[in-house]
């Protein structure tokens, strides 16, 4: 395995980290007291402030960022790029990630959009790798 495949691994954990992050408030408390809601959770999630909605945010963000990142990566190696290079623009992916998710929580709205950018940058670049 790859350090890239493992990247790929890493970023489709981020997600569910930030799942877990949204609905953590929730937690160990009964539904009728605002505990989380597994019977409608999408309804629970919605009603989320401040943090929280901001982590369920970036949950659905961070599912979005996946198809492009997994599909750099498979065509970068299927080009037969350099796989140092290849590692090298995953780990900038999930490095882009998880600080966009860091600064999605902060509520640090331009530098979130500059983390963005970069992850897609990232992925965008696997591409182009073998060139």
């Amino acid at each position: 395995m790859t350090i890239a495949h493992f990247c790929i691994l890493v970023a489709c954990a981020l997600p569910i980290v930030c799942a877990g992050l949204a609905k953590s408030r929730g937690f160990g408390r009964p539904r009728r007291e605002g505990g989380f809601d597994n019977h409608n959770p999408r309804a629970w999630l919605a009603g989320l402030e401040g943090w929280q909605a901001r982590a369920n945010a970036a949950q659905a963000n961070s599912f979005e960022a996946l198809p492009l990142f997994i599909a750099g990566v498979l065509v970068a190696q299927q080009l037969q790029a350099p796989q140092g290079r290849i590692d090298l623009l995953a780990l900038g992916f999930v490095a882009a990630r998880l600080a966009f998710i860091a600064l999605y929580l902060a509520d640090k709205a331009s530098l979130r959009s500059l983390a963005w950018v970069l992850g897609v940058a990232c992925s965008v670049a696997l591409f182009f790798s073998a060139v």
